[in-house]
């Protein structure tokens, strides 16, 4: 069914200019979707780190990719763990691109969207389930989350969890620092999470 599809966007393209290239290539996703031939949806978002790369499942979103995480590696990950049926579908992100905008332009301190953790497993799982109920404008440490996670000696774990955290900003991992203050890790990098515990900070300072 995938080729299926990825024959139709070739043929639709044939003889079409930039514009109605991408507007083809929309009515084939929208058709796929309307098929129950799709099952990875995703979408870029522009945000003040560049263009996001999301994706979502039926269940909820699955992925958000910073812009230096390659984007055919990113699809390549959701073809191979998630689902080969994987499209280009921007409609299907429009909640979390409104999220996303109005998170960083400081009109939204939480994110109301549902998500897929299918690329975690086990403590992982526990760990940015946890992870995602921290409030706007506060933090824990890897010590706290992991043994809110039930391994009161993980929390090295749960730092390696968090930096594999597939949805960041939306799981906000920013959020957990070390036990004495300093900032830890990043999966985006120490001056993207710098970036976002900064405006959280002025944010919920209003």
């Amino acid at each position: 069914m995938t080729q299926e599809i990825e024959d139709r966007m070739r043929r639709a393209a044939r003889g079409l200019d930039a514009g109605d290239v991408g507007s083809a290539a929309a009515g084939v996703a929208e058709r796929a979707g309307e098929e129950g031939a799709l099952d990875v949806a995703y979408a870029r978002v522009d945000s003040p780190f560049g263009a996001l790369l999301v994706a979502a499942t039926e269940r909820g979103l699955v992925r958000l990719a910073y812009p230096d995480r390659p984007e055919d590696a990113v699809l390549e990950e959701l073809s191979r763990r998630v689902s080969a049926r994987v499209l280009e579908h921007p409609g299907r992100l429009d909640a979390a691109r409104r999220e996303l905008d109005d998170y960083f332009e400081g009109r939204r301190r939480d994110f109301d969207l549902d998500l897929d953790l299918s690329l975690v497993r086990g403590f992982g799982a526990r760990v940015l389930d946890i992870t995602s109920r921290i409030p706007f404008g506060e933090s824990s440490t890897y010590k706290e989350v992991a043994e809110e996670a039930g391994s009161p000696r993980g929390a090295r774990a749960a730092g390696n969890a968090l930096g594999a955290n597939p949805i960041p900003i939306v799981v906000p991992c920013h959020r957990v620092l070390h036990s004495g203050g300093g900032l830890g890790g990043y999966t985006g990098g120490l001056d993207r999470k710098r970036w976002l515990l900064d405006i959280e900070g002025r944010s919920s300072s209003r």
